[in-house]
């Protein structure tokens, strides 16, 4: 990172660590074999794409066969939810307004195609989801999928996902997670919480862009997107990213070698932000959970200041500061945030708000520059 920059958009992309870049690096001088070649060279990169599917696996508390490597997030959740219509039998979605729109847009493109009923569970103000309009859902409805994220990218609120895993079972239900928030950061064994369906990207735990993996329970086939070749036990045709996946591996490695001391530094940073916010800014709302250390994500802080100005985000890049906008004018879009758009009264919509997202590469010294800026432009 540029000495001159602060970084607070780590719920977008994080700064590669540099273990991880070094492991690519000597991979891309050593390991130049196809994974699908039969030779020593080739069994050589075969060998590290699958320790690192197992590696992957015993993270989560599943088989190493339950693991597809993908292009990313987006990728893996196009396949999940592809697959649960045209493979599985899934004939109702239920989903969120409030989704990111790799899930909602592909379950959009997924009504058009293929005529399934999509439905939306109800949110609160926060961003909470109404489990008890998702049980009626649910109860009226059957070949079901129900899709909501583990953590929303926008807000950082965590969902209840063992009750709605519960839910799900009680109910005959599939479940898929957009878990690209959450892996990295928080551990998941999914013997203890059920989901059928789970995703990651690697950029968003300190890992390179451009690779991710699909979980899919055991039991359910996947019918390829991609169509050329049996790679990925013929789930996702292709050459396999086998640099970018050995680098993945290790950004997980390091993470979850080092996942409380992490939680806990940037849980620190967090709060110290929340309050200095509180002291220096009258007026200010907190969207979703996003204040709330239990019900929001560690790494992210979504603030609403009583102003409206189009130039906010444009103003704080021109200071250094990288940040994320949630309203129309931050967001480039007459639209706006689709999230706020959804829990916010419309009074409220347009006032500037600003995702802050932090990682252990931050420190309280950027917090204290960052708050002298933000005084400076809300005045």
């Amino acid at each position: 990172m540029s000495a001159n920059l602060i970084y607070f958009d780590n719920a977008a992309t994080t700064p590669i660590d540099k273990e991880v870049a070094e492991v690519i690096f000597e991979s891309m001088q050593t390991i130049y074999g196809n994974p699908s070649s039969s030779h020593g060279a080739g069994r050589k990169a075969k060998s590290l794409v699958e320790k690192v599917r197992k590696q992957i696996a015993k993270y989560l508390n599943v088989s190493s066969s339950e693991i597809i490597f993908t292009a990313g997030g987006s990728e893996a959740d196009n396949l999940i939810l592809r697959n649960a219509v045209v493979n599985l039998g899934v004939k109702t979605i239920i989903s969120s307004k409030i989704e990111h729109h790799a899930v909602l847009n592909t379950a959009k493109e997924l009504e058009k195609e293929f005529g399934i009923n999509l439905l939306y569970v109800n949110v609160d103000e926060n961003g909470d989801v109404d489990l008890k309009h998702l049980e009626q859902l649910l109860s009226e409805n059957e070949n079901v999928l129900v899709t909501l994220m583990y953590i929303n990218n926008e807000l950082g609120n965590i969902l209840p996902a063992k009750k709605i895993s519960d839910l799900c079972k009680a109910n005959d239900a599939l479940f898929h997670s957009d878990t690209v928030q959450a892996i990295g950061h928080y551990e998941l064994d999914l013997q203890e919480t059920p989901i059928d369906f789970i995703v990651a990207s690697a950029h968003k735990f300190h890992g390179p862009k451009g690779v991710g993996f699909a979980y899919f329970k055991k039991g359910f086939g996947v019918k390829p997107m991609l169509i050329g070749g049996e790679q990925e036990k013929g789930a996702r045709a292709g050459t396999e990213n086998v640099h970018s996946i050995i680098g993945m591996g290790k950004a997980l490695e390091v993470a979850y070698n080092h996942l409380e001391e992490e939680q806990k530094y940037v849980l620190d940073l967090k709060k110290y932000f929340i309050q200095n916010l509180k002291q220096n800014f009258d007026n200010i709302s907190f969207n979703g959970n996003s204040e709330n250390l239990e019900k929001s994500s560690y790494i992210t802080v979504s603030v609403r200041f009583p102003i409206e100005d189009p130039m906010f985000l444009f103003s704080l890049d021109l200071k250094g500061v990288a940040v994320s906008g949630g309203s129309a004018c931050q967001s480039g879009s007459n639209k706006g945030s689709h999230v706020l758009n959804t829990i916010l009264p419309k009074s409220e919509q347009k006032k500037t708000s600003v995702r802050f997202s932090f990682s252990k590469y931050n420190t309280k010294e950027e917090i204290d520059k960052v708050l002298e800026i933000l005084k400076g432009i809300v005045k």
